[in-house]
């Protein structure tokens, strides 16, 4: 089987936000769907190991805030390669509260839901989630997940629905290429010489230059 076929389906980036006991928490996803348009149905997909899904499972209660090519690709980092049940990340991104729900502030669009339903897999939760809030954000085209890999040159979490371990990356050209041993990011310099700037950090997880490895 070729699992790069599952590659030419259609994804977003987004980022599924609930509360943890009064603290808004959240992790990134590209596994969002609309069901039903009356009523308005969606539904997504969060790894058993993600402290989202069982902060979901408690509320009932999940958003989705849908990120825009224009989005500060660190957003991706902050909510994919780290857990909410050691890092407090909206204390690092600017939120709003929709719905009575957290939504990252920097979304192009968000949608708020109640959980009606759920099905689990061997590694994820897919809860099917009644709409009860939605709107536009500001004016952006969404990010594809495609736009994440060949234009931000990130990677995907390891908890990802998507993830595959055999992906290397698609960087091209005669730079020496470094990648952030964090996140995936890959970084290619202009000429064959190039060395990773000192203050350099990688625009996706924030990292410093230290967490790169030459490629």
């Amino acid at each position: 089987m070729n699992k790069n076929a599952f590659r030419q389906l259609s994804y977003g980036v987004y980022v599924v936000s609930t509360w943890d006991k009064g603290r808004a928490t959240g992790c990134t996803a590209n596994s969002a769907m609309q069901i039903t348009s009356d009523p308005a149905t969606v539904a997504v997909s969060i790894n058993h190991d993600n402290y989202t899904n069982q902060c979901i499972q408690a509320t009932g209660k999940f958003a989705i805030s849908i990120l825009g090519e224009h989005s500060d690709p660190g957003i991706i980092g902050t909510f994919g390669f780290q857990s909410g049940k050691d890092v407090d990340k909206f204390e690092q991104v600017e939120q709003a509260v929709k719905g009575c729900l957290p939504v990252v502030a920097d979304a192009c669009a968000y949608i708020v839901c109640d959980v009606i339903d759920k099905m689990e897999t061997s590694t994820h939760t897919v809860f099917l989630g009644k709409v009860t809030d939605a709107d536009i954000l500001k004016k952006d085209d969404p990010m594809t997940y495609a736009y994440y890999h060949n234009v931000v040159k990130g990677k995907s979490p390891k908890n990802a629905p998507t993830y595959l371990p055999e992906e290397n990356g698609d960087a091209s050209g005669d730079g020496r290429k470094y990648v952030c041993s964090i996140c995936g990011y890959e970084y290619e310099g202009d000429t064959p010489f190039a060395e990773l700037p000192e203050d350099y950090r990688c625009p996706v997880c924030k990292q410093p230059k230290s967490a790169f490895v030459e490629k």
